[in-house]
């Protein structure tokens, strides 16, 4: 690789440039161009991501100081806070969230192979949501309570790499149950939910597409029990047993039968019982697969942590959901380097190198290939245990 080019130059080359340009035509986003693309603005908002910029003031500040470097950067307009706020208002936030899918379409087949945590060979997806609250006042579109403003980022996680392939942004009174309509059910999947999912009539439909779901139950489903199948308890599994819906509405929502797996954690002492629609995999993997679900709540605490998605550099709807998606693309983007490269590090060390090295003129890859993989900066030590939620 040149070594004459930026660490930022030889990110963009991970970009296909021609597919983000199919999304500005699509959503006209260059058709009143003024000197500042639908391109410079991606750059900007990726640079100021990447190196965790804390308003457009220091985008501006920190890329001016560089301005010999820009044009092989990749900038073609000038960057100016003006500029760049005008466009996060008027470009049509679809553009980025298009070509997040385009670069997720790319990374997804890069992890087809990675192992999980259990011993499955299926596609498994997590679905789940996070909330990112909002100045009310500053953000009066986004009401979510009387006094307080959020938004919802709803996501599937295909937990092979954790790569989202499904995102909605909505505001905070959306429930999470209301996403499954919007879900391209696949056949032959798993997914896994939490029990702010339980809705039988929906749930019927990822039986009817040939897919296959584990959510926890809540306490208030009337169950009636037609098998029960022996358990080795030093596992942890309590039961294992053939369930049918017994109130008349569930009853006809979902009217074929269902599998409940009860399961022990001896550290906490917690017991949790599983609801799914798959009756040949052994219990004690039922309970595994939904302990995989922890994935995607790691995967918000991982991009509310290290990319700028709580403080946004715009307070029009438009803007947060370009930052948002702007900030997905980069997490994706990494992803895809990091495999592409075989960088052993993980997400969070790379970022690490790449907050500090944008305008470095070395290989990327030598510049990755520096760090101390034994040293393990996500700092997840501390998460809470799953089975004490």
């Amino acid at each position: 690789m040149n070594q004459g080019r930026t660490i930022f130059a030889q990110l963009v080359e991970h970009m296909p440039h021609k597919e983000f340009q199919k999304c500005v035509v699509r959503y006209r986003g260059d058709a009143n161009l003024r000197g500042f693309s639908c391109w410079d603005q991606y750059l900007a908002m990726v640079f100021a991501q990447l190196t965790y910029r804390e308003s457009l003031r220091d985008i501006e500040a920190c890329l001016g100081a560089m301005l010999p470097k820009l044009y092989h950067m990749g900038f073609r307009g000038k960057v100016a806070r003006s500029t760049l706020a005008d466009a996060n208002d008027s470009h049509d936030w679809r553009i980025y969230a298009d070509f997040a899918q385009v670069l997720i379409a790319i990374a997804r087949p890069l992890y087809v192979n990675d192992p999980l945590g259990v011993d499955f060979v299926q596609v498994l997806y997590a679905l789940d949501s996070t909330t990112i609250d909002l100045c009310l006042s500053v953000f009066p579109w986004a009401r979510f309570r009387k006094h307080k403003g959020a938004v919802k980022m709803h996501t599937l996680l295909d937990l092979r790499g954790n790569i989202p392939t499904f995102i909605r942004i909505t505001d905070g009174k959306v429930h999470d149950v209301n996403i499954l309509d919007e879900l391209l059910i696949e056949a032959g999947a798993f997914y896994v939910m939490d029990r702010g999912y339980i809705d039988f009539e929906r749930l019927y439909s990822f039986t009817l597409s040939s897919a296959f779901f584990v959510v926890r139950t809540k306490e208030n489903v009337l169950l009636q029990r037609r098998y029960s199948h022996p358990v080795d308890i030093s596992t942890g599994v309590r039961s294992d047993q053939t369930v049918v819906l017994t109130t008349i509405g569930s009853a006809s929502a979902y009217p074929d039968t269902l599998r409940r797996v009860s399961y022990f954690d001896a550290v906490t002492g917690k017991r949790l019982v599983f609801l799914t629609n798959n009756f040949t995999l052994p219990a004690l993997t039922i309970a595994q697969i939904y302990k995989q679900r922890w994935q995607v709540e790691l995967f918000f605490r991982w991009i509310k942590m290290h990319l700028r998605i709580k403080a946004f550099y715009g307070t029009s709807e438009n803007a947060v959901k370009t930052q948002i998606w702007i900030a997905v693309s980069v997490y994706v983007l990494v992803a895809i380097v990091r495999k592409r490269l075989g960088i052993e590090g993980s997400l969070y060390q790379i970022l690490q190198i790449l907050s500090l090295t944008q305008f470095v003129k070395t290989p990327i890859l030598r510049a990755l290939q520096e760090m101390d993989c034994d040293n393990n900066l996500d700092d997840i030590c501390n998460q809470l245990n799953l089975f004490s939620l």
